[in-house]
């Protein structure tokens, strides 16, 4: 906690850059200030989609002239789709168009996409120039844009092209979390229980007792949550950079998770996909004898509670041929992270026929019902 400001700050330290997680209500008004003193430079450069740009642009651009910064901007559709090459290389002709130097900075105002997409736009640009990310979703306030993981889609598959490139400053401002859809702040709840899951039994105990998406959450217990899955991937990420070891089970959920969001052609959020990997994994994890079944009932009943789905009815072979395309494939085999309790994993790489198996244990065997018909059936998709 800065005293000066009041502001709640988490401190990064990576082997190669440190930064500030600017975690406050009101946070965002001092966009200009805190990218100044970060990044320094003459010119901003907002990057930012359809849904985002009509709330925050102005505020954002009003506070970075403010600091002396002169501001272009660049605006792509919104969604998922966008996160490929064509919308990157257009990002990067808008940049150089606006006279940008390697002195100068990005800043990623957004969602997951957009701050993986403007990340990598500036990791490239000149070889690298600055970014700070101001995050607009739950999602991308709790684990895309803290790390420096940025990347756009292939068609083989999601995130198949990108770069580490380490922000200058995070600036998350809970108070952007009421302008975004309901469906969507569920969505992102995924991550969040998956950090509770992986490294904090208090708070998965906290999500258990009383579901974020509860009415009338406090903005207090809001921050406190998005400050401490902070924490959770700071300490991670600040053992392991490059994701070469420790790194990887930030990856729980995910690569059952990523099959099923490339299968439904990214109708289903990526929270939500992450949420049913999750319990899909813990299930095999149980089946296996690798965690007590009441842990994997645990995680069924706080994943429903949020509102998200618990399984998946798409057939297993699309998901283990989706999963041979995923990044985290090694040679023959891939690592799936295991949760062996709550709070605690281990990362085991697994041939493709153990995958397989690890997903008929897990996928299609839900004990207790989806969250909502309507999301059980989108699952199959």
């Amino acid at each position: 906690m800065d005293s000066a400001s009041n502001d709640v700050i988490v401190r990064v330290d990576t082997t190669s850059r440190s930064y500030d997680v600017h975690v406050t209500p009101g946070v965002i008004t001092r966009a200009g200030e805190l990218a100044r003193e970060a990044a320094g430079g003459e010119n901003a450069f907002i990057v930012s989609d359809t849904n985002v740009a009509p709330l925050y642009m102005d505020q954002v651009r009003t506070s970075l002239e403010a600091s002396g910064y002169t501001t272009s901007q660049f605006v792509f559709e919104a969604g998922e789709a966008s996160k490929r090459a064509s919308t990157w290389a257009a990002c990067l002709e808008a940049i150089a168009a606006a006279g940008l130097t390697r002195d100068d900075v990005v800043v990623a105002l957004g969602g997951g996409v957009t701050g993986d997409l403007a990340g990598f736009a500036a990791a490239c640009y000149m070889r690298g120039c600055s970014v700070v990310q101001v995050p607009t979703s739950l999602l991308a306030m709790v684990d895309s844009s803290v790390g420096g993981k940025t990347a756009i889609d292939l068609e083989a598959g999601k995130n198949l092209a990108g770069a580490f490139w380490q922000p200058r400053a995070v600036i998350a401002d809970p108070n952007c979390l009421k302008t975004i859809p309901q469906d969507l702040f569920r969505d992102s709840c995924g991550e969040v229980i998956k950090h509770g899951v992986l490294a904090d039994p208090s708070l998965f105990d906290d999500l258990e007792s009383e579901p974020l998406t509860s009415e009338g959450v406090p903005a207090e217990r809001l921050a406190r949550v998005i400050a401490r899955n902070v924490e959770i991937k700071r300490d991670v990420v600040n053992a392991d950079e490059q994701e070469r070891g420790i790194r990887q089970t930030l990856n729980l959920g995910h690569t059952i998770g990523h099959a099923i969001e490339t299968a439904s052609d990214f109708a289903l959020g990526h929270g939500t996909c992450v949420a049913i990997g999750l319990c899909a994994i813990a299930r095999a994890a149980a089946a296996e004898g690798i965690c007590d079944p009441e842990v994997a009932t645990r995680i069924e009943r706080v994943v429903d509670a949020h509102g998200l789905p618990t399984d998946t009815r798409l057939p297993h072979d699309v998901i283990v041929n989706l999963a041979m395309s995923d990044k985290k494939r090694h040679g023959d085999g891939v690592n799936v992270i295991l949760p062996t309790r709550i709070g605690k994993v281990e990362i085991r790489r697994v041939s493709m026929a153990e995958f397989a198996r690890l997903v008929d244990e897990g996928c299609g065997t839900a004990r207790i019902g989806f969250a909502a018909e309507d999301q059980s059936q989108s699952s199959v998709n």
